[in-house]
Parts: structure tokens; C-alpha cells; sequence
């Protein structure tokens, strides 16, 4: 969701000299997305930006697959046993080649900043506050808030209040759905949000310089670098790539006569995946409308739903913090009793986070040690 943004002290054009006030040159980085040839950013540094004394070795991560059966499933992540900063607590616990999907109960202050140089994130804050600090600048984070941190920013959050916290990573761009953007690549009329509705970061301005360790994620692992100088030193940015939030109470829901399809809802677009919002709404107001969703078959898509506030109607025995899973090829929908109980109905307090993959989702351990085995049953009429 490109649109341009100015921030601090630059100079009248790029690639000419910017000095300081004691006349020394500054160092210009540009930050820039499919090489040359997408949206980047300009940023001016006090200090030389590759100035690094020291690598540490690799502390390498893999992701293991279970070995379960093809079924629906309900995980119920409250039960998530971890701790840490907004890094170190993460658990995955669904992937593929296109995303990897985490939950991090942080109740810690991260205290080295972090860039992940293989993926673009969303962290969806379901509880607590905290502060995001970045090389762009900070943002106050608050429940429902979507922070979209695009590839290679650096990054640190200080936690208020435990935050319990959706993490998705991809490694292709996170973008605003083609079909809500015009040429120019501003939302259209008839999108569900505007710029309007999006906070980008504070500038601060250059931070005390020391040397800095920051951790790197790779695709083998994190690795620590030791620069020189501290990356926030920037006096000064312009340009289109920067972290955002958008908090999801801000989603102004498109409603019809009759049920609405999932793209109604869609927030987020990536090669590999969607993202939709399910938020409060009026229900439809045909005469023989049924609210509940239709049962469906996606045979492209696996399903994710995390549930994060309010009554689901078309579901039973969910609770907050569930994500269910629902995999590509098998049919689901409103559970028995959900299509008549619904009808009638005026409107719902749902929140929730639905993630639709197009390649076929792993399971981790993690996830299986905190599934509602029953899950793949609820739909018989008992």
C-alpha cells in the first residue's frame, strides 16, 4: 500500500551531498524492493551503515512437520506455555514454503533490534500494549492492531503490558488487495479502509550512537551482527517502504442483501496467501436471508481462523485464542443447529483473522500438543 511519506531532515535531491551542521557528509542508504524496480526508501545516516566489527555464529531453526492425518483441526493456543521478548517466545505452528504462522505470549522487553532479511511480517496484537521502535522511527501498539514490517527494518518492541500476539511471515511482499487500489496505487472508494486509517511511524530522530548487536533471521536461522554504530542514527527518510499499522477496528465491513463471500473481508494479499478480517457487522437483509456461511469445499485453499473476540455463530465449543484449521479438499461450514439458530439474526460482535493459503499448510508439534482432537466430529448430528 504504497503512498509517500517524508520524515526528519533530507536533502533537495537524491544522491548529492547532505552535510551536517559541522559539515560533515552524511551516509545515504536506499532501502528497496525487486531490486531497483518497485517501492524504496531513502535514508540518511550519521554514520556509515556497513560498518560491521563483528558476526556471530548461526543459531540455526528448522521447522518439523507431525505426521498426522488429512482432518480439520481446532488449536487452542491460550494454552501456548511460552515467555520472552516478541521474538524468543514465538511457537510455530503452521507452515509452508509461502508463510509461517506463530503465536508469542511476550511479556518482555526485546533488547536487541531485530531485522528478519528473509520475510515481510504482520503481527496482529490481540492483548496488551507496547512501543515498536524501528530505524523509521515508533508507533504505540494497541490490541487489534495489524503491524506490517516489511523486509529488512530494524525493529524492537518494548512491552507496557503482556502482549499475546498472531505472527504471519512471508517471504513475498505484504500488500493491500489489488482490486481496492487504483493505478496510482491509492484505496479506492470502495474499499473496506482508507490511508486515512493508517499509522505510520514517528520520526525521533537519531538515537545516542554505541556499538549495536542486531539479530538477523535468515532462512537458516538468526544470526547476530555487532555494527559499529547503532542503525536508529537516521536524521532524516522520504519514500514509500516503511513499517504501518492498521488496526483491525477500523475495517468498515461490506454487507449485502444476501451472504457475502470471504473476499468481502480480504485485508491483506501475498503470492502465497490472504488475510481477511472478520469484524462486528449487520447481517443480511433479504426476508429469507440466512447469515450463517454456506457449507464449502476450497480444494486451492487451506484455512486458517483465529478467533480473537466476541461469539462466532456458525461455530460451537470455540473459544478465545482458537484458531481453527480447515485444509483444502474437505468440506466445511456452520456446525449442526448454527444454520437455523442463525436465522433471523440482526448482526455479530465477531473478531477474528482468517488466513487462506494456497499451497497446502504443515503442522508443527507445537500445534498438535494443543489440539481439541474431537474437532473433526462436531459436525455430526448428535
Amino acid at each position: 500500500m504504497p503512498f509517500y511519506q517524508k520524515q526528519g531532515k533530507i536533502p533537495s535531491k537524491r544522491h548529492i551531498q547532505f552535510r551536517n551542521e559541522k559539515n560533515e557528509l552524511l551516509w545515504e542508504e536506499l532501502i528497496s524492493r525487486g531490486g531497483f524496480s518497485n517501492i524504496y526508501s531513502n535514508v540518511y545516516h550519521n554514520n556509515p551503515p556497513t560498518s560491521v566489527d563483528a558476526i556471530g555464529e548461526i543459531k540455526k531453526t528448522e521447522l518439523i512437520a507431525a505426521d498426522d492425518k488429512h482432518r480439520h483441526m481446532h488449536i487452542l493456543t491460550s494454552k501456548i506455555k511460552s515467555s520472552g521478548d516478541c521474538i524468543s517466545s514465538r511457537v510455530p505452528l503452521f507452515f509452508n514454503s509461502d508463510i509461517i504462522i506463530s503465536k508469542a505470549h511476550a511479556n518482555d522487553s526485546m533488547t536487541s533490534p531485530y531485522r528478519n532479511g528473509c520475510a515481510d511480517e504482520i503481527l496482529f496484537i490481540h492483548e496488551g500494549r507496547g512501543n515498536f521502535q524501528s530505524n523509521f522511527g515508533n508507533i504505540d501498539l494497541s490490541p487489534g492492531d495489524y503491524l506490517v514490517i516489511p523486509r529488512g527494518i530494524i525493529w524492537k518492541i518494548s512491552v507496557q503490558t503482556k502482549m499475546r500476539i498472531l505472527v504471519i511471515e512471508s517471504p513475498t511482499p505484504v500488500e493491500t488487495p489489488d482490486r481496492y487500489r487504483n493505478s496510482f496505487g491509492q484505496l479506492l472508494e470502495h474499499s473496506p479502509f482508507s490511508e486515512r486509517d493508517i499509522t505510520t511511524p514517528k520520526f525521533v530522530g537519531p538515537v545516542e550512537d554505541r556499538p549495536t548487536e542486531v539479530d538477523v533471521k535468515l532462512t537458516q536461522g538468526i544470526q547476530t551482527y555487532t555494527y559499529q554504530h547503532h542503525p536508529f542514527d537516521i536524521v532524516g527518510w522520504d519514500g514509500y517502504y516503511f513499517p504501518y499499522v492498521f488496526n483491525i477496528n477500523d475495517f468498515m465491513p461490506i454487507t449485502g442483501k444476501i451472504h457475502q463471500p470471504p473476499p468481502v473481508h480480504q485485508t491483506f494479499q501475498t503470492r502465497g496467501f490472504v488475510i481477511c478480517s472478520f469484524v462486528p457487522r449487520l447481517f443480511d437483509y433479504h426476508p429469507n436471508s440466512i447469515p450463517a456461511p454456506y457449507a464449502h469445499s476450497n480444494v486451492d485453499s487451506d484455512e486458517i481462523i483465529y478467533y480473537a473476540e466476541g461469539e462466532f455463530m456458525s461455530r460451537k465449543g470455540i473459544e478465545k485464542e482458537s484458531i481453527t484449521f480447515h485444509p483444502m479438499g474437505l468440506p466445511h461450514g456452520p456446525q449442526p443447529g448454527k444454520i437455523e439458530e442463525s436465522i433471523g439474526a440482526k448482526e455479530t460482535n465477531e473478531l477474528a483473522v482468517m488466513i487462506d493459503t494456497f499451497k497446502k499448510l504443515n503442522i508443527s508439534e507445537s500445534a498438535m500438543n494443543i489440539d481439541d482432537e474431537g474437532y473433526p466430529y462436531s459436525w455430526l448430528d448428535r
